[in-house]
């Protein structure tokens, strides 16, 4: 008794000699030299594709329950920070310093210096002093001259 393995090859064994001449036509077409020639665009569009389906198949797609839960915890920090932003705007002006905020602000860092400072030099010294050097052109006349 034959199996239906054996007569389904029976059947169809008359048409491997179509096929085959179908397939040597297909790769005779793909082998052209005419369809070989790309143009430059064609050739970088074409490697970008290919670089890019590699890149997924090696990094994205065997870790894609990872990638899938990172970008769950994206949206999570998106949804949050949008739900805590406020309407208001007020802290980010910037308010005119009158004089008596200025005083109270020296007045802070001075008690702050006495609070930290060393107590082996005097805690009232003077602020440093920037140093602004003289535009280029007047040391050049003082040393020609």
């Amino acid at each position: 008794m034959k199996t239906p393995r054996d007569i389904l090859f029976t059947h169809h064994q008359a048409a491997e000699p179509k096929l085959d001449a179908i397939r040597r036509e297909v790769v005779r077409e793909l082998n052209d030299q005419g369809t070989k020639k790309q143009s430059l665009p064609t050739a970088v569009v074409a490697s970008f594709l290919g670089c890019s389906n590699k890149l997924w198949q090696e990094l994205v797609w065997p870790c894609r329950r990872t990638w899938t839960g990172l970008a769950a915890v994206w949206i999570l920090i998106f949804i949050i920070n949008v739900s805590q932003h406020d309407g208001s705007t007020t802290g980010n002006t910037k308010s005119p310093s009158s004089p008596e905020m200025m005083m109270t602000l020296r007045d802070q860092q001075k008690l702050l210096i006495e609070l930290l400072a060393d107590r082996s030099f005097v805690a009232d010294a003077e602020w440093p002093r920037i140093y602004l050097p003289k535009p280029r052109t007047e040391t050049f006349e003082l040393l020609t001259v």
